[in-house]
């Protein structure tokens, strides 16, 4: 049996949900309790493929307003990253914009999915899907997934997602 492995980043500002969906994915579980990442943690979870398996090591970055030097040291080696943006704060969405360029910079071989967390709160979204359309557009991209990292809302879809386009590249 083949067994790979593949380090994953995942950028976001500061609340966007990056914690909670590594839980979701890794774990299974959702906790409602905010705790702001220090550093980076690291997680893994082994995704049964058709040549074997993929163990993912998915690197949680603490959120800021872009890279400092120790952000762009942690995508080193990185071969993918989910991008999220939080649906209830426009804000978050110039930062998504940003993130996915500044880690292009930094590693232009790496394949990138674009997430939307909180979907689930539908009543106080604040970003369309025609906004993430322009904003993807931008970026040469037109996938993106609305998760809820509380629900578990194609949180698996987008790392699988994420894995598949991995694949691809090998």
């Amino acid at each position: 049996m083949t067994i790979i492995q593949k380090k994953i980043c995942l950028l976001g500002d500061f609340g966007v949900g990056k914690t909670s969906l590594v839980q979701r994915f890794v774990e299974g579980r959702f906790d409602d309790k905010y705790l702001s990442t220090v550093g980076v943690k690291i997680s893994r979870k082994t995704l049964k493929r058709s040549y074997g398996e993929m163990n993912m090591m998915v690197w949680d970055l603490a959120g800021s307003n872009g890279f400092e030097a120790s952000g762009a040291s942690y995508m080193q080696g990185a071969a993918g990253a989910l991008i999220v943006c939080d649906l209830t704060r426009r804000d978050t969405l110039i930062a998504f914009e940003n993130y996915a360029r500044q880690v292009r910079t930094i590693n232009p071989g790496i394949q990138l999915a674009f997430v939307c967390n909180k979907a689930d709160l539908t009543h106080t979204r604040d970003i369309s899907d025609i906004d993430l359309l322009t904003v993807l557009a931008k970026l040469g991209e037109k996938f993106f997934f609305l998760t809820s990292a509380k629900t578990g809302e194609q949180v698996e879809d987008a790392f699988s997602h994420l894995a598949d386009i991995l694949e691809k590249g090998m």
